[in-house]
């Protein structure tokens, strides 16, 4: 179901994706931020459920946590 919750969700992810595949740190945990809250906004509107969301941010938190 596309929504304006996913597209915000979607655009996050990326943000966080670009700042990773850059090696910056600063600017991932930044996006990492924005992407926990707008995760948790598209679960609470139904895009998807409550431990899928707690699983993707689970593994983007993980993957900014790698970038030494």
């Amino acid at each position: 179901a596309s929504s304006a919750a996913s597209d915000v969700y979607k655009d996050s992810i990326k943000g966080v994706d670009a700042a990773i595949a850059a090696g910056d740190k600063d600017a991932a945990s930044k996006a990492l931020t924005t992407a926990i809250s707008e995760i948790n906004r598209a679960a609470s509107k139904g895009v998807f459920h409550k431990k899928t969301a707690s699983r993707k941010i689970s593994r983007i938190t993980v993957a900014v946590n790698k970038i030494a």
